[in-house]
């Protein structure tokens, strides 16, 4: 076995060994009602819950008060925690729904994004029906990459929320498919085909960002 694989496959042992004894001593001093227990679960979970709240919701204040009321909620129901899954997973559930809920509660103006209308088409036996440009050797672009990400973000934007979470979950918190499953009540192959329908989605509204941007370059070469 080549001993680039073993060396990384210790590390991330040692780091997950290192997340869960972490987890564990945080999720004692939550049901300890340790004083200082609530601000390092902010500090340990935070920014990853206002993340996941505010790609469901779409709007930071909705966001900002998901996040607080979930982490409220975390600290009064710690003890009915039974470790069945990681903690994490349990604490990103949590917020999940408390976005889902969010969005129902809140008067929505425009019809929900249906991916069947704007994914890439593809023929019986599996193969894109259009062309499908390859720009990815693009995106190490430094002069590219403000555009790109300013693109992406509208993109992840526009998907609907049970899409944009398992996105936000595997792709920006790097959670394995079996997590993001138990974080969001789903079950793994329901998991793994969102984050592909996603992927594709993202691919070609990048696709087509980056067509247009082709089209004003050389429209503004040719001036």
């Amino acid at each position: 076995m080549d001993l680039q694989v073993v060396l990384e496959r210790e590390t991330d042992g040692i780091a997950d060994r290192c997340r869960a004894d972490s987890e564990f001593d945080l999720l004692e001093a939550l049901r300890h009602r340790e004083p200082m227990a609530a601000e390092r679960l902010i500090t340990r979970f935070g920014q990853r819950a206002y993340r996941l709240a505010s790609r469901i919701t779409g709007n930071d204040q909705d966001a900002e008060e998901v996040v607080q009321d979930a982490l409220c909620t975390v600290v009064r129901k710690i003890d009915t925690f039974r470790g069945e899954s990681a903690f994490g997973s349990w604490l990103y559930r949590i917020v999940a729904n408390a976005a889902y809920h969010k969005l129902r509660g809140r008067q929505r103006r425009w019809r929900e994004l249906s991916l069947d209308d704007v994914l890439p088409r593809f023929d019986a036996n599996g193969c894109h029906i259009a062309p499908v440009a390859d720009w990815s050797s693009r995106v190490d672009n430094p002069a590219m990459q403000a555009e790109l990400r300013t693109a992406l973000t509208a993109a992840i934007d526009e998907l609907p929320a049970t899409y944009r979470s398992v996105l936000v979950l595997r792709d920006v918190e790097g959670r394995s498919n079996l997590e993001i499953a138990q974080a969001l009540g789903l079950s793994v192959p329901v998991v793994k085909t969102r984050v592909h329908r996603a992927r594709l989605f993202l691919r070609k509204r990048l696709g087509g960002f980056m067509t247009t941007m082709d089209g004003a370059t050389a429209i503004a070469y040719a001036s």
